[in-house]
């Protein structure tokens, strides 16, 4: 049962049908045995050693699947300081405030409300994947029976993290010469998630405690742990109100983010949604600037003018596999200043070089307020490429259509298989393209980009037939 809804990246799946109470506890019971034994191997004994950061979203299981697996985390030892309703980018900084064992966010992110899990990060706040403790937590988890008493050393803490937190995000966000006259205006969609409780605690109502910033909030209530539109700022459907109330209010930006509020997708002053890969490139030259001669990561999904940006700014180019547990793996070894995802996830050296929905939008809007100019000029020069966006092929046989991509084009351009296969013919015929397999459905994912339709219609419609039957929704 355990295994139905451990992921690659996290703990998922439908409550209570799934994801039960019991597998809460011993969840809690498994992150304990790793996370205390992982932070005594690093040989540092502190008290805070032995503290778990806990905190949740808005989601009407949440305080259910709390109380289960704090009780798991104090069974086997831990100590736990629960932070409350907060954002998942507020646990990895509470455990590098805090400088404890790990921590634990109880969210399904961008899933519908029936649905919840855990996403777990050990000391330093460095992701817990597949690879890296989620096969051994599962492993800790299915060997406890439920009946053991709490450690009677263990303690449970509440702590109210809001104040240190707003002061970090802060340090990102610097608007120039804007004022109470002059405010650069955002339309914020909060997806009724917890955006509508950070943007507040951070910003202030309607950006009342920033100069020159005015805030215009959109499904901010999330009391009820549902939502008016899916909380998956990718899909275009979720931002189109967004990108209408942009234009209404002649606002300078539009930003709507994930249910957990780690991930934001930007829309420009004509509601125009931007490719977030594109938000990459533009925030290239600003971290370069701060960092000169810096990596800077990118997943290998991201528009070739990324590269280009990075290289061009005098930047080290680090492309890397799809997943916030491989980019962060790669801004560490790299010492990169930044990092950027097409799913919309961003990652910034001084934040622990992990990602954040809030240092994304404080960033946003300082590079927009000091350049005096609109996203959309800013964005027309790097908006150089066609893409294809994201197409899925259903397909039991997905490695046999790997390799029979790779036969076809083995003598027309560059082939690697850092993250499924990639396939560049860029130079040669103005084209390039990756093809991964999902790791939960029976889907083979397409993303291609051209230097013209024409190029790009051809090349979708010469491989769709080696990738099985395409999927359109």
């Amino acid at each position: 049962m355990l295994g139905r809804v451990f992921k690659a990246y996290d703990i998922r799946g439908t409550y209570p049908d799934l994801l039960t109470d019991k597998m809460a506890w011993q969840i809690g019971c498994g992150s304990s045995t790793y996370l205390l034994a992982d932070a005594a191997s690093d040989g540092d004994s502190t008290p805070m050693m032995k503290n778990v950061v806990v905190g949740r979203d808005m989601r009407t299981s949440s305080p259910t699947l709390r109380e289960e697996l704090i009780t798991g985390l104090t069974s086997t030892g831990a100590s736990v300081i629960d932070v409350g309703l907060v954002d998942t980018p507020m646990i990895t900084f509470a455990v590098n405030y805090l400088d404890c064992a790990g921590g634990i966010m109880i969210t399904a992110s961008h899933n519908p409300p029936q649905y919840n899990g855990f996403k777990i990060s050990k000391r330093k706040g460095k992701p817990v994947g597949e690879s890296t403790g989620l096969a051994e937590i599962r492993k800790a988890a299915a060997m406890v029976d439920k009946g053991a008493e709490p450690d009677p050393d263990a303690s449970v803490e509440l702590r109210d993290l809001w104040e240190p937190y707003s002061k970090h995000v802060l340090k990102f966000l610097d608007l120039g010469e804007r004022g109470k006259d002059n405010p650069i205006r955002v339309v914020i969609d909060a997806s009724n998630g917890m955006a509508g409780t950070m943007i507040p605690k951070i910003f202030g109502k309607n950006g009342e405690h920033i100069d020159g910033l005015e805030i215009i909030e959109m499904n901010f209530d999330n009391s009820k742990g549902e939502f008016v539109h899916e909380p998956n700022p990718l899909v275009a459907a979720n931002l189109a109100d967004l990108c209408a109330k942009v234009v209404e209010e002649g606002a300078d930006l539009g930003l709507c983010f994930d249910g957990d509020a780690d991930r934001c997708a930007a829309v420009d002053e004509h509601g125009n949604i931007i490719p977030c890969d594109l938000m990459t490139a533009l925030l290239v030259k600003h971290f370069l600037s701060i960092a000169p001669k810096s990596a800077i990561t990118y997943d290998l999904r991201s528009t070739k003018a990324v590269e280009e940006e990075i290289v061009k700014h005098g930047g080290r180019p680090v492309k890397g596999r799809v997943g916030h547990v491989f980019m962060k793996q790669l801004m560490a070894e790299h010492g990169a200043v930044f990092g950027g995802e097409l799913s919309g996830h961003f990652y910034f050296k001084k934040n622990f070089n992990a990602d954040s929905g809030a240092i994304a939008m404080a960033t946003f809007l300082s590079v927009l307020a000091q350049s005096g100019k609109p996203l959309s000029k800013l964005i027309k020069p790097l908006w150089r490429y066609v893409q294809s966006g994201e197409i899925n092929f259903e397909n039991e046989e997905k490695d046999e259509a790997l390799d029979a991509v790779m036969e076809h084009y083995a003598e027309r351009g560059e082939i690697d298989e850092l993250d499924g296969v990639t396939v560049d013919c860029f130079d040669s015929e103005g084209w390039w393209m990756n093809i991964r397999k999902s790791n939960t459905e029976p889907f083979l994912r397409l993303n291609a980009e051209a230097k013209d339709q024409e190029t790009l219609d051809r090349i979708v419609v010469e491989v769709s037939p080696m990738l099985g039957d395409r999927v359109d929704h």
